[in-house]
């Protein structure tokens, strides 16, 4: 009985034993609070599209994580997400209470919900949390309490609960259910059937999660009665001391994992990774650093990276990672100075002492599951650890000690009297002489008879020593930071010391580090890897460094068994890799500035086996997967948003398409933006998460940039007052391997300002068509104007010619007037002669009277012949009178336009006298005078005025003169 009790209790500490231990190694672990991604602080399930994007069901909507930026989209009625699947159309769905739908990018490719509530009948709207969705084919299937939801062809069918509805997931390519009182059932052509009832299940069973373990079989998890493998239409228990205790821990997810091993999250413990066998492989909990113990959802990405949704929080786990963190000590204080294996003991040397831990025999020793214990006598700072004679020699700040099982044995301990580090003098082991450097330069240690004892000082070096080695001529050399580098021939005494600086080669006395690289002595400087000349006795600058590393700072240099060189550049590790024949450099960017700056440690043992000494404990190193592994390597434009200063819009939300499409832009989908908003930002990130340290990216802007920009880690950039054209934005991302993403790409158009427009185009043709027609009628104005002007011009020329001519006409009438008045001067001359003929022709006509009355009067007597000759002669003198009328007539004529040539056309019934009396009328004179010329008495005038007057057929009331005036000849 008491052996049984024994075995018993046995094999329960054995269980608490096993349960309790980790692994040495453990991946690196993100947290992110809820002020981080500025959500709800619980987290209900997870999921992961094709581009790589992370969505996670929190309390206050849809949490997104891109790998830099967070967003939450709500729910409508504000309600907790419980679930997200991604169905078969690409789409997200979610379910909260009272609400179920999904989110689809919109046309700006930003996700907005839209609610399915409104396909359910309306007697089954009402109802609480959507605790499971689970895609089945085309359908999705939705999970609350009360009742399932089967969206089918835009319809709800709904499957109300017998009594409760506990669990849905999948099991064997089957779609199944847990309901409370009838058991598992299975879904199968539309209707639920039983697959165990519940008389066959054990009593209570609260089934959690399924996880598929291969063979047409899972392991069921239960909320609190442990674990069980179903297969076969039956539940079988599965026991393990580890998991058995694991189980108490209330299970709420899980999931497979590679390697035949499976996760389990929990709401005390946190996560748990076991294998098919039930053996704990390693645990994570606050102890390790995540959050909280309480775990309500657990995923595992593409990259095979853990996801867990906190009780307040998330944690990422890059589980896959080559990179593990190494933690000696249990409060994870102490810094990482030293590392060695020896006799299947792995030793770190930390501030606070060495600790050890027995190694198993696997190919990466992160895995190796034990506890670090600390190595009695070595509190305090350890500076190193070498292994010298198949023994463990301790550099330690208060001297030297010989590490054994028991602990640790003073060599020569001194408090102040620091050691840093150990070399065998000798090249043969063991070798009876080792070379140590101190804080006041180098010993001599003794080895003999399996013990070590200290030994002489190397005269001539005072400076401590932290850094030595021996060349091919058994010379031993040392670096001091802030001196320079020395030269010790220890094969005289005293020793020979030789110290190196700028003068001797060296780009300066400071910050030199002496190392063995290649079997030959090589200096780590500020200005690259410099060797010693033995026949010129310099030190010059290596060509065969310059060609890998240039002459950037080195400050740490360890040359691996594989003949790959780690170095230190500043605070960045990096790898000078062989292995490809050509060397490349690697770089390490995830530990950069993790190291003990100024006292780095690399402890190489093989290429999956490399240890560096960090400022939290350690690291280790799986190098040869660090190479291999091959991760999707994506970039994303998250977001395009335009400002005009003040105001920002969204113009891209990141999607082209569906949330699980791969597919890029569309022609269809290339916005045109408005010229006052060509100021755009974009966002852009890489969905690595477990390398986001290892990424850089380079961008251009076609259309605006000359080329590709440099490689950063910006994930962002803004193009401010873009002109008006096609762009098209292109960011790719590269790893520190030197791999490329393919390039993201987004078009847009800027549109010209609203007066470089087509419209605004066409106004302006429109107007200066117009201005042309304008300008041409104006000019076509301006010419008829100007013809105008040349008309009138030309009128006025003609004008002033015209009136040239007028006035030369007139001079040419004047003179003509002159000659016609000199002729009518000269005509009325000889009219007025005429007429004066006719005066005297009437006075002679008188006289003659007066003589006829006289002779009449006087007798008769002999003088009458006398008085006849007179009267005679007197008649003759008529005669002449007569041809003087002629004449006057003659020249009247030529004065008054024929004027007696028409009288007679006109008429020709007038005598003699009437005719002269015209003319006389016509001369205007009066009737006195032409009684004189008529020789008659003025009533005689009047009387032939009467009478003429008669024969012409005239009134009274016509004027003669007038009349006569009008008179003109037929021909004229």
């Amino acid at each position: 009985m008491k052996r049984s009790k024994r075995l018993l209790l046995l094999l329960i500490t054995a269980g608490f034993t096993c349960y309790g231990q980790n692994t040495i190694g453990l991946p690196e672990i993100i947290n992110y609070s809820k002020h981080i991604y500025g959500g709800g602080t619980q987290n209900w399930d997870i999921q992961q599209d094709a581009n790589g994007i992370m969505y996670f069901a929190n309390n206050e909507g849809v949490l997104s994580f891109d790998g830099t930026h967070w967003r939450i989209y709500p729910l409508p009625n504000k309600t907790i997400v419980r679930s997200i699947a991604i169905g078969k159309d690409k789409r997200i769905y979610a379910g909260g209470q009272d609400e179920i739908g999904y989110f689809s990018p919109d046309s700006t490719g930003r996700l907005v919900f839209t609610s399915l509530k409104h396909l359910i009948p309306d007697k089954e709207r009402s109802f609480a949390d959507v605790w499971d969705i689970i895609p089945w084919g085309n359908d999705i299937f939705f999970r609350s309490v009360h009742k399932i939801l089967q969206l089918t062809n835009q319809t709800i069918i709904v499957y109300p609960a017998v009594s409760e509805w506990a669990f849905m997931g999948v099991h064997d390519k089957q779609l199944v259910a847990q309901d409370m009182s009838h058991g598992l059932l299975k879904f199968s052509q539309g209707t639920w059937q039983p697959l165990i009832r519940q008389e066959n299940l054990p009593a209570g069973l609260y089934t959690s999660t399924l996880i598929p373990m291969g063979n047409d079989s899972s392991l069921l998890a239960t909320l609190k009665d442990g674990l069980f493998t179903l297969s076969g239409g039956r539940v079988t228990p599965f026991h393990s001391p580890a998991l058995d205790i694991v189980a108490k821990e209330t299970v709420y997810g899980g999931l497979a994992l590679e390697h035949n091993w499976f996760a389990l999250a929990t709401s005390l413990g946190g996560c748990y990774i076991f294998n098919r066998k039930g053996e704990l492989i390693q645990s994570f909990s606050r102890k390790e650093g995540l959050q909280n113990n309480n775990i309500t959802s657990i995923f595992r990405d593409r990259n095979n990276n853990l996801w867990l949704g906190l009780d307040n929080g998330i944690d990422f786990i890059a589980y896959d990672n080559a990179i593990k963190h190494i933690y000696p000590e249990n409060l994870n204080e102490g810094s990482g100075y030293a590392a060695l294996i020896h006799n299947n003991q792995l030793y770190l040397g930390t501030t606070n002492g060495v600790y050890t831990v027995p190694l198993t025999d696997m190919d990466d020793l992160s895995f190796v599951k034990g506890r670090f214990a600390p190595v009695p006598n070595t509190k305090g700072q350890v500076w190193g650890l070498s292994e010298i004679n198949g023994h463990v020699l301790l550099g330690h700040h208060d001297g030297s000690y010989l590490i054994t099982p028991k602990g640790a044995i003073p060599v020569n301990a001194k408090p102040g009297w620091g050691y840093w580090t150990y070399l065998p003098v000798n090249k043969v082991l063991p070798s009876a002489q080792v070379l140590a450097g101190t804080y006041h330069g180098l010993e001599l240690l003794e080895y003999r008879n399996e013990a070590f004892y200290a030994g002489r000082t190397i005269e001539g070096l005072d400076e401590p020593a932290r850094f030595i080695t021996f060349d091919n001529n058994n010379i031993a050399w040392a670096s001091h930071p802030y001196r320079g580098v020395y030269r010790i021939d220890m094969s005289v005494r005293p020793a020979q010391v030789k110290l190196y600086a700028d003068k001797e080669g060296l780009p300066s006395f400071m910050n030199n580090h002496v190392y063995t690289v290649r079997n030959q002595v090589v200096v780590a400087t500020e200005k690259g890897v410099y060797t010693y000349n033995d026949k010129t006795g310099r030190f010059e600058s290596s060509p065969w460094f310059s060609n890998m590393l240039g002459n950037t700072s080195i400050r740490y240099l360890k040359e691996d068994t594989d003949g790959n060189i780690w170095f230190i550049h500043e605070k960045q590790l990096g790898v000078v890799d062989f292995s490809a024949g050509t060397p490349q450099l690697v770089y390490l960017p995830e530990l950069n500035g993790k190291m003990v700056s100024g006292f780095e440690h690399i402890y190489t043992i093989n290429s999956r086996n490399i240890f560096l000494g960090a400022e939290n404990g350690f690291y280790h190193i799986n190098y040869e997967q660090y190479r291999k592994n091959k991760y999707l390597l994506q970039a994303h434009i998250n977001t395009v948003t335009s400002t005009t200063g003040q105001t920002d819009r969204l113009i891209f939300g990141g999607y082209f398409g569906e949330v699980n499409d791969t597919r890029g832009q569309e022609r269809a989908a290339i916005p045109a933006i408005a010229w006052k908003w060509n100021s755009l930002h974009f966002e852009y990130s890489s969905s690595l998460y477990g390398q986001q340290a290892n990424i850089a990216y380079s961008y251009q802007l076609r259309g605006f940039d000359n080329g590709w920009s440099e490689w950063s880690k910006k994930t962002e950039k803004d193009y401010t007052n873009l002109p008006p054209g096609s762009y098209t934005f292109e960011v790719k991302a590269r790893n520190n391997l030197g791999n490329e993403s393919p390039v993201s790409r987004y078009t847009f158009r800027v549109l010209p300002p609203w007066y470089q427009s087509w419209w605004a185009m066409t106004l302006y043709i429109l107007l200066l068509c117009a201005l042309g027609y304008s300008l041409y009628k104006r000019q076509q104005k301006k010419f008829i104007r100007q013809q105008q002007r040349h008309e009138e011009e030309r009128k006025r020329l003609q004008y002033l010619h015209q009136l040239e001519r007028e006035k030369q006409d007139k001079e040419i009438v004047k003179l003509r007037n002159e000659k016609l008045e000199s002729e009518i001067d000269h005509k009325n001359k000889e009219l007025a002669s005429s007429a004066m003929h006719l005066v005297q022709k009437g006075e002679l006509l008188t006289r003659i009277k007066e003589e006829l009355m006289r002779l009449k009067k006087m007798p008769a007597n002999g003088d009458d012949g006398e008085e006849l000759k007179k009267l005679l002669r007197i008649l003759n003198e008529e005669d002449k009178m007569d041809q003087g009328w002629e004449q006057f007539a003659f020249h009247f004529d030529r004065v008054h336009s024929d004027f007696l040539v028409a009288l007679k056309e006109h008429y020709p019934m007038l005598t003699a006298n009437e005719i002269k009396l015209c003319a006389y009328l016509r001369m205007n004179l009066s009737t006195k005078e032409i009684a004189q010329l008529m020789n008659i008495s003025v009533r005689g005038v009047e009387i032939s005025r009467y009478r003429l007057r008669k024969k012409l057929q005239i009134s009274t009331d016509t004027n003669l003169f007038q009349f006569l005036m009008n008179i003109k000849s037929v021909n004229s």
